[in-house]
Order: C-alpha cells, then structure tokens, then sequence
C-alpha cells in the first residue's frame, strides 16, 4: 500500500514538472491591454476578413501560429510584426483598371463606411510596430500624413489595394524603413525625396499612375531592388543612380514613358541582375564601350526607339543572359521583330521635349521663306497627284466593264458598302497582297465549269450547309478551291459586288485568301442574284487537327513548330480585327496548314449585306446554329485560348466540363511546380521547350480562357506575349539544349 502511494505521488510530481517546463513563461504569452484592444479594431475596421473571423476575447495573440494570410510577433508584450493578406481583388486584376479619377467603392474594397484617416488614427498606436504588412485587404481613400507616425518602422507593405492620390512626403521621414512596397494601388502625381533613407533597401511603387519626374532614389547606398514599372513617368533616367552600383540588383521600369538615351552604366553595376526597360520611349544608340556586370542574367529593352548596333555583351549567344530586343530599330540582330531605322528616328523627334526658341529675327524669317518654299512645292506635287489618280481610276473603270458573270457586271472600284464590318476605307494593313497569290480576278460562269470540269462529281472535295466545295484548275494551272453558294433570300447582285469589293481586299499570309469570285442571276430576273462562287487558294496539307490527331503528323510538331503555328493563328486573327472582322468561326479543324506548317485561317466572318446575314461563303458555321455574341472580338480571343490548350495538350478539346477541368488543371500547376505543368502537355514535345516559355504561353491561355469577356487579353496582348515566350524559347535552344534540326528558326517561321 505504501508503495502504490508513493509510485502515485511520484507520477503526479512529474506530471507537474512537465507541464511547468513545457508552458512558455506568463510574460511572453500576454499582449499589453491597449494592443489588445488596438487588434480588436482593426478587426472591426477590415470589415471581419476571413484570416481574421477566429479572434475573440480568449485568443491569445503573441502565441497563434503564422501563417500565410496572418503573422502577428510581439516582444516584450508590444507587437513587433502585423501581416494581414486578405482576399480581395487587387486594381490590375479589374478589367478596366480604375484610375483615381473614376475610383468607386465597390465589392472588392471596404465598405463606404471605412475610413483611412481614422484606421491609421488607430494603427499608428502600435509604437513598437517595425513590420506592417496589409496586403489585399481592399484599403481605399488617401494615406494619411499620420503615417509615419510608427516611430521604429522597418517595412511598410500596402500592395494590391485602392490607395489614391498622392504618397505622403511623411513617408520620407522614416529613418529605419528598409523596405517601401506600395504596388498596385492608385497613387498618382510626384513621388517624395526617398533619397535620405539611408537604410532603404528595396522600392516597389509598380502598377500606379505615378509620375512624370522619376523619383529620386541616388543617396541609398543600400538600394537592391527598384521596381517603378506601369506608371506614368515620363522623364529620362537620372544620372545619380550611379550612386546605387553597390547595392543594386533588379531595376525595372518597363511600361512607362520614358525618353532619352539607355544609360550604360546600368548593364555594368557589379551586382545588377534584373534590367527591364521594356515599352518606354528611350532613344538613340547604346553607347560604344557598354560592358555587362558578371552577374548580369536577364535584360529587357523592347519596344523602344532604340537604334544603331546591339553592344557585345548583351548578344543573346554571349553566357546565359536573357537578352529581349524586338520592336527597336537596331541593326545587327538576327531579330524579325525589328522595325525600320526611319521609325524610331521620326517617333524619337515626336517625344523629344521641345528646343529652346530662338530669338533672332533675320533666323524667323528665313525660316518662313524655307517653309514657304516646301509648302509650296507640296501643293503642287499633291495636284499632280490627285490629276494622276482620276486619270488611273477611269481606265480601271472601263477595265472593270470587260468583267462579266452572266448578266451582272462587276466594277472594280466601286465603293465598299456602308454596313461593311470595314467601313468606308479598309486600314492599310489590309491593302498588303499576300506573297505568291495572283491578282484577284471576277471569273466567268464559263471559266468556272471549266475550272471544275462542269462541277465533276470527281471533284467534289465537301460540302457544307452552304452549298459544295470543289477542287479546280485555273488555266494557269494554279490549283483552287471553289465554294458555290447557294442564296436562299433575293438578293441585288449590287450588294453582293459592294461585299465582294471588301471580300477582296482580305489578304494575308495566315489566312485562306480569295483569289476572285463569280456571281450567276436569274436568267428571268436578271437583277437577283442567284448563286455565288468563291475561289480560294488551295491548301493541301491538312487542317491542325488533323496533325494533332495522327500520331505520326503529331511526333513532327516539337514545342518551336507549335509556337510557330499558333504565332500565326494569332496574327491572322489581328489582321481581321483590324479590319473590324469578328466573331470568326475559329477551330483546329479550320485552321489549315500548308506545307512549311504555316498556318492559315479557313472561317471567318465577312458577313453579307442586309439580310444575307450570316450566309458569308467565308464564315463555316451555320446560319442556323450562329446566336448573338454580344462582344464577338472577345469571343474570337476564347475560342484561340481553346487552340492554344489543344495544340498543348496534343488533342481535341471534346467538351465545355473538359475544358474548364483542364484550365482548372493549368492554374494549379502553376502554382505548385514546374513538374506538374510538364505533366499536363503533351508528351511528344517533352524536353523541346524551354519551362519559361511554356509557362508565359500558358498565362496568356489562361487569361484568355476567363469567363469574363471583360477579363481576356486584346490579340495584341496575346501577340505580345507569344513573342516573349519565343524570345526565351530561342535563347535557350542558342545554349545548346535544343538540336537544331528541331528547333528550327522560329524568327525566320514567323
């Protein structure tokens, strides 16, 4: 008995011990009264956000575990650290981003009831507070002076909410703060003197409409990272941040406007990693002696007015930099994406501030004589001119009557129609003539029963819910497609030659071009157009989907092949959006491929005058089956998202349910890892691709998929992207990871 008293006691005493050891001391686990209820207002003032709900009077908040939406750390019973990252929509997820000026509270933001003045009132009583990180949380109004009232502030992080107007120049004062993140908000005007803060180690200030002074940054030596990207600054790049070349390691400032020469200094800083200068207005030539910091990985200049030679370093074949030039006016590159030299000089002159006047009288009047001259000789030249046009255009007219298809005759130049998806004037990208096609001719009844051998049932190549295809033979010997179109409503053949004139004009390298057309009219109403015959080049290789679902077709296209192919799907779908056509019929099988696997749009939509409608000879899909689209240039975007998923996956997508799933797939793989993305395509291009590539290929497909039209990319945006992932895409193949017999040359494809 005395023994089992004894084991009891000893059990007890143990268990004591345990737990007085294990228990973190009273004074670390407790939180200074005035804290603690500072904690319990901010929950009130961010409206209850979901990281947030749990708090009540038992939680103990120095102890709870951080995680990814909530860390709070105290010491010495103050609170040291506050993040909160919420689940609200940051300004540049919003299509179209607000601005200040036309901000509205809405449900992505607080409520109408919050006030930015009295939360930082609040806030600011955190002392102690070093970190102060609201991420997402859906802040909206101006930041108050008051800031800068956290005496010991190390990091202010604000990113992705609705803060507008200016920053506060209070902000300037912090005499500890290393790093100043204020992203995707809606500040906008100057930014205050940050070049004191001595201990200043990284600025994002992207995604504002900050400017137009560059801000002055040249006294932190400590300054590592500066990212001022998607503003409005619009001066040129201040020579004291020379002053960084210590520090420095990613400066990105793309997307803005501004001028001026690159400066080379930025390429040799020894510790520079990240340079992106992209879509500015620099000017100019790089300077001879450039040399490139050992660091040096990647370095962005396109869409500049950059002319003259690319320095050495930054040669893509020169380590394993990536280097991105297209859309400059530079010579010595092997880039496609390269524009005349007179381009970027003339926009260089339109952004250039303007030269001091000069004064003197005799110089003004010279001036005026010199100007005078000019004009007047233009004046003359521009008479000359329009004499040469009246005279070139009667003879085409009388040309034009020779042209006859039964009864109805076809004048050349006649205006388009007025309710023509083009307009009165087709913009100049689709006056180009595609390279190797004829010259558009208006064919006879006769020459196109001879084409087809009187319509040979031999011959009859398909048929759709518009009428018969069939494979003909010009006298020439070129080889055509002739789509007959049977109109099932009357029609005046003086609409139809209006449409025909449009139909015309529509050429280019990745579409299925006409090469001419013959309209037949009742023979006892000659004024009705009866049937319509379009002639198309013939492409003989196949549709796309034909090589994606023939294993053998399939193993041909590596990753560069099918970055070439929907390169080019894109850039006909530009073309015809440039014109005002939409709403096209785009799948894999109307895609077709020509022998060098150039691909070329099969279906899209001019629609025919008035009541025709939907009856185009150009447009596949049913008039039956078409309904209203309410933003059909959106549509065209969702339906190349679909191509781009199929030509990665290496297969028809069969469903809407699949669909979705597979996007639903893509997005969680890029947030996981690299591996499940690989995982995802198809596995006959596997190791023919660089992962960035795929990846940026892949954001774009996503974005384009959004069920939102308001959400998808332009084809511009899409174009955009394409041509970065091709850019990465042939940097890694010049490093060897990729033969050369795969490959290919992807500037030369596209």
């Amino acid at each position: 008995m005395e023994e089992s008293r004894s084991t009891f006691f000893f059990s007890a005493a143990a268990v004591i011990f345990f737990l007085l050891v294990s228990s973190p001391p009273f004074s670390t686990a407790q939180l200074a009264p005035t804290e603690n209820r500072i904690l319990f207002l901010v929950q009130q003032f961010l409206e209850y956000p979901p990281s947030l709900q749990s708090w009540n009077n038992w939680t103990n908040f120095c102890s709870t575990p951080p995680n990814p939406s909530l860390t709070i750390i105290c010491s010495d019973n103050h609170i040291t650290e506050l993040s909160i990252v919420g689940n609200k929509t940051s300004p540049s997820h919003i299509n179209p981003k607000p601005s200040p000026s036309n901000f509205a509270v809405s449900d992505q933001t607080l409520s109408e009831r919050f006030s930015m003045d009295s939360f930082f009132t609040v806030l600011t009583k955190l002392s102690n507070l070093q970190k102060l990180s609201l991420v997402s949380v859906g802040l909206w109004g101006q930041l108050p002076p008051k800031v800068n009232r956290f005496r010991s502030l190390q990091v202010l992080n604000l990113s992705s909410n609705f803060i507008y107007g200016e920053i506060p120049h209070s902000v300037s004062t912090y005499q500890s703060l290393k790093s100043l993140i204020l992203s995707d908000n809606l500040f906008n005007g100057s930014v205050p003197d940050l070049s004191e803060l001595s201990f200043l180690e990284e600025v994002d200030l992207s995604s504002n409409y900050l400017g137009p002074e560059f801000p002055s940054l040249g006294g932190n030596s400590n300054l590592a990272r500066i990212s001022l990207a998607n503003n409005s600054f619009r001066s040129e790049i201040p020579l004291d941040l020379k002053k960084l070349s210590n520090a420095l390691q990613v400066f990105d400032v793309s997307s803005n406007r501004l001028v001026g020469p690159v400066p080379s200094f930025l390429f040799s800083m020894p510790f520079i990693r990240y340079v992106s200068l992209a879509k500015n207005q620099f000017s100019g030539g790089f300077a001879p002696n450039v040399s490139c910091g050992g660091d040096l990985a990647f370095v962005d200049v396109s869409s500049n007015l950059l002319i003259g030679k690319l320095p050495a370093c930054l040669s893509p074949n020169v380590g394993n930099k990536t280097v991105i030039i297209m859309w400059n006016c530079l010579s010595n590159t092997t880039s496609k994406y390269q524009r005349p030299t007179s381009f970027c000089q003339k926009d260089a002159l339109a952004v250039k501030p303007p030269a001091r006047r000069n004064q003197n009288d005799g110089s003004t009047l010279k001036l005026g004589i010199v100007l005078a001259i000019i004009g007047g000789v233009v004046v003359v030249l521009g008479l000359l001119g329009f004499l040469i046009l009246v005279i070139f255009r009667r003879v085409q007219k009388r040309r034009g009557s020779e042209y006859k298809c039964d009864s109805f005759v076809f004048e050349k130049n006649a205006n388009p129609i007025r309710g023509s998806p083009l307009g009165r004037h087709v913009p100049q990208p689709m006056r180009m003539t595609s390279i190797g096609l004829p010259p558009y001719h208006v064919f006879t009844l006769e020459e196109m029963e001879e084409a087809t051998d009187n319509f040979d049932a031999s011959n009859l190549v398909g048929e759709g819910s518009q009428g018969q295809h069939y494979k003909g033979w010009l006298r020439d010997g070129t080889v055509v497609l002739v789509k007959c179109l049977k109109l099932k409503q009357k029609h005046s053949p003086q609409a139809l030659q209006q449409h025909m004139e449009v139909v015309s004009k529509l050429r280019h390298r990745h579409l299925v071009s006409v090469i001419g057309h013959c309209i037949v009219t009742y023979q006892d109403h000659p004024n009705t157009a009866s049937t319509v015959f379009i002639v198309l080049e013939n492409i003989s290789n196949g549709s796309l989907k034909d090589h994606l679902i023939d294993w053998r077709k399939r193993e041909v296209l590596k990753w560069p092949q099918r970055m070439a192919i929907t390169m080019g799907i894109a850039r006909g779908i530009q073309y015809l959006h440039t014109g005002g056509v939409t709403g096209n019929d785009l799948k894999i099988e109307n895609i077709l491929l020509d022998d060098s696997l150039s691909a070329k749009i099969n279906s899209y939509n001019i629609n025919l005058p008035s009541k025709v409608g939907a009856e185009s000879p150009l447009n596949g899909q049913d008039p039956s089956n078409q309904t209203s689209i309410e933003n059909p240039e959106k549509e065209d975007i969702y339906r190349l998202g679909v191509i781009l998923i199929e030509v990665m996956i290496g297969r028809p997508v069969n469903s809407q349910s699949e669909l979705d799933d597979l996007k639903f797939q893509f997005e969680r793989s890029l947030a996981e890892s690299p591996s499940k993305l690989r995982d995802l395509i198809d596995p006959s291009m596997r190791g023919t691709f660089a992962y960035e590539s795929l990846k940026t290929v892949v954001q774009i497909t996503i974005n384009c998929l959004s069920k939102a039209a308001a959400g998808r990319p332009t084809v511009e945006d899409v174009l955009w992207h394409m041509q970065y992932s091709v850019q990465v895409q042939e940097g890694w193949t010049s490093s060897g990871n990729l033969s050369g017999n795969l490959s290919g040359n992807l500037s030369n494809k596209l």
